[in-house]
């Protein structure tokens, strides 16, 4: 679970990261989101229908 944790707050220092005032590779930015997006959805569907696997 702790995985799933780290993968939502490393998502949200991503969206910090884009809209800040000083993002000047903001197209890099961009591809970032969207790539730890979607991992952050693997992380949550994993969390909710997988087994435990931090042990």
């Amino acid at each position: 679970m702790s995985r799933t944790l780290i993968a939502i707050l490393l998502f949200g220092f991503l969206v910090l990261f884009i809209f800040s005032p000083f993002a000047a590779l903001a197209g890099l930015m961009l591809v970032l989101l969207v790539a730890g997006f979607f991992s952050l959805l693997g992380n949550i569907f994993q969390a909710i229908l997988g087994p435990d696997s931090d042990s």
